[in-house]
């Protein structure tokens, strides 16, 4: 599974990117469970949660869902944290 972050906003406005490929992972299972419960809970559509805040694309095997601060569900934000920490 393929996995791509992309995050924008925040205070300085700077857009990061990262991709995980979940093939050579010894927590694929738990990766995949993020993942999946990250889709459902995102939106289709951009959506903006507070002034100065991050905005999320999250690509999961090229589907894109869409989440904002502060209103990640767990699942996202862990997810994120992982993929923008651990990704290329």
């Amino acid at each position: 599974m393929r996995i791509h972050v992309t995050r924008t906003g925040g205070l300085a406005g700077r857009t990061r990117q990262a991709e995980l490929d979940t093939a050579e992972r010894t927590d694929a299972p738990h990766v995949h469970a993020l993942a999946r419960e990250a889709v459902v809970g995102g939106l289709r559509a951009p959506s903006y949660g507070v002034p100065d805040g991050f905005h999320y694309a999250i690509t999961v095997d090229g589907r894109t869902v869409h989440c904002a601060d502060p209103k990640l569900t767990d699942s996202q934000r862990e997810l994120v944290s992982l993929v923008l920490r651990e990704g290329a």
